[in-house]
This record gives C-alpha cells, sequence and structure tokens, in this order.
C-alpha cells in the first residue's frame, strides 16, 4: 500500500516537473521568434510591397547587381534600361532595391 501512495505522490510532482522542463524550450522558442522570424517577416513584406509599386522611370538594382532604369512594366516582369539603348527583361522578384529617383549608376 505504501508503494501506491508514494507512487501518486511522484505522479502529481512529475506534472509539475515537466512544466519546469518544458519552460526552457518554450522561452527559446518565443526569443526566436522576437528576434529572428518576425522581423524577418516584417521585412520581406515591405520588400513584396516595394517591388509590387515599380513603375516607369524608377530606378532599380537587380540581384544580379544590374542598375538600371524602368521602362516597361508587366505583371511578372519589367524591362530595364541598363545604357543607352540597351533594354533587358527581369522578372519582378528579382529586383534587389527600388533607388530613390535621380540616383545615378556608379559610371554615369
Amino acid at each position: 500500500m505504501e508503494f501506491v501512495i508514494l507512487g501518486a505522490a511522484a505522479g502529481g510532482a512529475g506534472g509539475s516537473a515537466f512544466f519546469v522542463q518544458l519552460f526552457p524550450l518554450l522561452l527559446i522558442f518565443v526569443v526566436f521568434y522576437m528576434f529572428l522570424i518576425r522581423p524577418q517577416q516584417k521585412r520581406a513584406k515591405e520588400h513584396e510591397a516595394k517591388i509590387n509599386a515599380v513603375q516607369k522611370n524608377d530606378e532599380v538594382v537587380t540581384a544580379g547587381g544590374l542598375m538600371g532604369k524602368v521602362t516597361k512594366v508587366a505583371d511578372d516582369y519589367v524591362e530595364v534600361e541598363i545604357a543607352p539603348n540597351v533594354r533587358v527583361k527581369a522578372v519582378k522578384s528579382t529586383i534587389a532595391n527600388v533607388q530613390p529617383r535621380g540616383a545615378k549608376a556608379a559610371n554615369d
């Protein structure tokens, strides 16, 4: 009979011990979410909004490092003039940044 009572007492303490062991894992997850996941999601949304707002005559930089002026905008593609009378078609999602109007390329 004594073993049953001791077993019941140990089972009750085991539930709180489980929570004590689980708490640091939950804390680590919350810290990762607050400092890594949430800011990255925010940057991704801002970048997507910036890409969707690209218009003709905007200065853009592609992920490949090409800088030029947008001459035509389609649903998935933009046409970028990288030099006088040199135009390339780029996928919108490869645009890394939209420069302020009037920004000049390094070689201009």
